[in-house]
């Protein structure tokens, strides 16, 4: 009965997870979940005051499909500020939160056989959409011995006539991992002379603890040309729930079909998002964004301490985001069932590494108050010694 489309389709082992031991918790169990996307702050005062405002003038209608105008032009200015890119309203389109974005420019740019490169490590995402939508994916397999990171020789053995796209994400979800200015140039000189599009996830770009943040699309003119921006406030400003993304991209075409498309199914992302979307992109919760970027920091830096110190556990710091990347490959190659163990025995959920195409490890996120950081780990401590 059902399509082979959507029997191709995966559901999110992140999202199903996170349910889990919503669940338990529901049973009265003490749960501990490090297993969600989504910082444990609140969406910050001048936010959701713009948002009631909306409200109260009666900003509850219909919008373009693409955004309002107010909204488009915060969007151009906040690329231009802080990633020296320029765009046009005609170039900019925003939808239902980053996967959204993603998942129509998947729809209106792969076919059947088209291959889209994704290294791994890889958010959950990326390869399901590739598969709904006909494509191939092509995995280039990395290492926390390499940062989680492709070299340009990974990348030109990985592509071949059939290469459509690229999918990089820096900061990384699930490691965290930002590529350098140089490093991306480095990539983009293998593209040069291609017709290959970057897809660009940029998505935790404000939540950077060591080196530099650069947007991909700036690093050449042919970068740009070929890059599509994808980005949003679900992390920066704790807006998960709003559902706001936005897709920047210079081919106009890509914008089009995507507006076609969004017009077809969602129509325009809620009006009160958008206006209050506004506030998250200008500066004035910048104030908001260093106070949680800090606090993660603090986190990170006592949770990277903890794990390195259980025997047969190891990770790497990462540089970006809020995520763990915990390698348990010593002591076992079934991160699945380490995961369901770990919850099961001790009341702890992480994601398994192999949802993420990358076994021997699991993501544990430290989007949690400290308290919990340090008594999860203990507990996973415990699973670790009693177990193996």
């Amino acid at each position: 009965m059902l399509t082979n489309r959507i029997n191709t389709l995966s559901e999110s082992i992140t999202i199903a997870i996170t349910a889990l031991a919503g669940e338990l918790k529901a049973q009265g169990k003490d749960i501990l979940s490090f297993s969600a996307g989504e910082p444990d702050f609140g969406t910050p005062r001048v936010i959701k005051d713009a948002a009631i405002q909306a409200i109260n003038d009666g900003f509850t209608k219909y919008t373009a499909v693409d955004g309002i105008p107010e909204l488009k032009t915060a969007i151009a200015n906040k690329l231009k500020r802080d990633n020296n890119l320029t765009y046009a309203a005609n170039q900019i389109i925003v939808s239902n939160g980053a996967k959204h974005s993603l998942f129509n420019l998947f729809s209106v740019l792969i076919d059947n056989g088209d291959e889209v490169i994704i290294p791994a490590p890889y958010w959950v995402t990326y390869p399901e959409l590739v598969k709904y939508c006909g494509g191939k994916v092509v995995e280039i397999e990395t290492h926390d011995v390499t940062g989680f990171k492709i070299t340009p020789e990974q990348l030109k053995s990985a592509i071949t006539p059939n290469t459509k796209m690229l999918v990089l994400t820096t900061p990384s979800n699930p490691t965290g991992s930002i590529y350098s200015k140089e490093e991306l140039t480095q990539l983009g000189k293998v593209l040069e002379g291609t017709e290959i599009i970057v897809a660009s996830d940029e998505m935790y770009e404000k939540l950077i603890y060591e080196g530099v943040f650069t947007s991909c699309a700036s690093i050449s003119e042919d970068m740009f040309k070929r890059t599509i921006t994808i980005n949003g406030l679900s992390k920066s400003v704790a807006m998960t729930g709003w559902r706001f993304g936005y897709m920047a991209a210079y081919n106009t075409e890509i914008i089009k079909a995507t507006k076609k498309l969004q017009s077809q199914s969602t129509s325009n992302i809620n009006s009160i998002t958008q206006k209050a979307a506004i506030v998250g992109l200008d500066g004035e919760a910048d104030g908001d964004i260093e106070m949680m970027r800090k606090e993660f920091l603090a986190r990170r830096d006592e949770a990277v301490k903890l794990f390195n110190n259980i025997e047969g556990l190891s990770v790497l710091k990462p540089d970006g985001a809020f995520y763990l990347f915990v390698n348990i490959s010593k002591i076992s190659n079934d991160s699945l069932g380490f995961a369901k163990d770990l919850l099961d025995k001790k009341l702890v959920a992480v994601v398994p590494g192999v949802g993420f195409g990358s076994e021997g490890y699991f993501r544990f996120s430290f989007a949690a108050n400290i308290n919990s950081i340090r008594t999860g780990i203990k507990r996973i401590e415990e699973f670790v010694k009693e177990n193996y």
